[in-house]
């Protein structure tokens, strides 16, 4: 949701009217902002769908790179974008973090914002810092596909990956932003939780979709999509949620009734969103019942 609404506040009288006045400097701001050219101007757009398509995703990428360079406005923009899981997961102590950061540099709103998101403070964003999602940052702000220039190797897993996907109703940019983020392409990659192959099926999820050998490029790839297509019925198309619960299980995503409060997991969570650009994707609901926190849209 945009600036003018959708956080969750307190009630009450006077904390509505504190409420009315941040979002009115909030809404101030990004007019008279939104005429200046550079990352923001940008991030706006795509934020409100202005003369653009609207995406939370490279809206929240757009404010990040801002932010990274010391932006207040950036800062604001990515923090307010956390504190309402808009493009990124939810997350208060973040957007604390990011708005304090803000106000620091004497940014009205954030001051005034950020008394309602609590008084704990997280880490700032991966992509914040110099190692992080620069180069996933750039592309997509130039709107470059991620995926356009591979070498060769990871071509022709792609190439596979691309022309099954769609056989198991599942977008391949999304699959491939899985396989990005487990194993980078790599079919022989295995982890400390013998997680195996491109991506990165444990044994008892190699076992529930039957997949005979999870080091098989192509066994492996048609299993992690079967789960994905699986998690998109359970989770009605919530990316987010599909890519949390791929990461630690669902079983742990319903324990949390959201994305767990888990680094890796949070972090995970954020670059599938990045790579694929998408919140929602479509699904079959005959696959699964969603859980009872999960409202179909």
């Amino acid at each position: 949701m945009s600036r003018n609404g959708g956080l969750r506040f307190p009630c009450g009288v006077r904390a509505v009217a504190a409420v009315g006045v941040a979002l009115a400097a909030g809404a101030a701001i990004a007019d008279e902002r939104s005429a200046v050219p550079g990352l923001v101007a940008q991030a706006m757009a795509y934020e409100h769908g202005e003369g653009v398509p609207r995406n939370q995703v490279l809206a929240a990428s757009l404010y990040c790179a801002a932010a990274r360079d010391g932006d207040a406005e950036g800062q604001f923009g990515l923090g307010w974008m956390y504190a309402n899981g808009r493009g990124v997961p939810r997350d208060d102590a973040m957007a604390a973090s990011l708005l304090a950061l803000a106000a620091d540099q004497g940014h009205d709103a954030a001051r005034k914002v950020l008394q309602f998101v609590g008084d704990a403070r997280g880490s700032l964003p991966d992509c914040m810092r110099p190692d992080g999602l620069v180069g996933n940052d750039v592309a997509q702000a130039a709107g470059v596909d991620p995926f356009a220039d591979l070498p060769p190797a990871k071509q022709k897993i792609a190439a596979m990956v691309t022309a099954l996907a769609p056989t198991y109703a599942v977008a391949p940019r999304l699959a491939l932003a899985v396989i990005t983020v487990e194993s980078n392409f790599d079919p022989n990659a295995r982890s400390s939780k013998d997680a195996r192959g491109l991506m990165q099926l444990i044994p008892e999820t190699a076992t529930r979709f039957r997949v005979k050998d999870a080091f098989d490029i192509r066994d492996n790839v048609r299993g992690g999509l079967a789960y994905l297509r699986w998690l998109l019925s359970y989770y009605r198309g919530e990316v987010a949620l599909a890519a949390a619960a791929y990461n630690a299980g669902e079983g742990v995503v319903d324990r949390y009734r959201g994305i767990p409060p888990y680094p890796e997991t949070r972090n995970y969570v954020q670059r599938v969103l990045a790579l694929f650009g998408e919140e929602h994707h479509p699904y079959d609901a005959g696959l699964a019942a969603p859980p009872p926190f999960v409202v179909p849209r």
